[in-house]
């Protein structure tokens, strides 16, 4: 068995940092941002209203990224239990038929949050306290679902055309600990 390891020589490498980068970030500056609300309130008695706004899009982004970061290490929660009892190539077969019908449902979902965002959306609708207009907020569904798509397929493509067995870290992390307990007991 083998995981996804990424290199220099992987085609999406600047991608994998640059998602889980994004998040961090993402996660920091929230959780600045309510922290300093609320040292605001309770010590100076005043509050920072644009924080508590600007924290909730950012922990938005936060999770449609995390989604995607969660794709990339094929660790978005499925039913696989019934998979065991199956042939290995009729498991795989309904592991990609499953994934296909995912990407077909996020590109329909990019669709339609495109749609929304740069052609239904009213231009003069803004955010309450940031006064910036709400299509940069809404922007991260057609962004993320899209990424989202592309590690979708790239994990389908190494699965069922270079043979890589993936395995989700928590997977992964529960074998390891297996095997050190079977090795302990010998």
């Amino acid at each position: 068995m083998s995981t996804i390891k990424t290199t220099h020589k992987h085609p999406l490498a600047w991608l994998n940092n640059t998602e889980t980068f994004l998040c961090e970030v993402l996660l920091s500056v929230f959780v600045i941002l309510l922290f300093a609300q609320i040292i605001a309130r309770q010590v100076f008695g005043f509050s920072i209203a644009w924080t508590e706004e600007l924290s909730t899009y950012l922990f938005v982004w936060f999770a449609y990224l995390g989604a995607v970061v969660a794709a990339k290490m094929s660790a978005h929660n499925r039913v696989t239990f019934h998979f065991q009892f199956m042939p290995k190539w009729l498991a795989k077969t309904l592991h990609t038929l499953a994934d296909l019908l995912w990407v077909a449902f996020n590109v329909y979902f990019v669709w339609l949050s495109y749609d929304f965002v740069f052609n239904r959306m009213n231009l003069f609708w803004k955010s309450q306290t940031l006064g910036v207009p709400m299509k940069y907020f809404y922007m991260i569904l057609p962004v993320a679902f899209t990424l989202m798509s592309i590690r979708i397929l790239w994990n389908m493509y190494l699965s069922v055309f270079k043979g890589v067995e993936l395995i989700d870290p928590e997977t992964a992390e529960l074998e390891k600990l297996k095997k050190e307990a079977a090795q302990a007991q010998h």
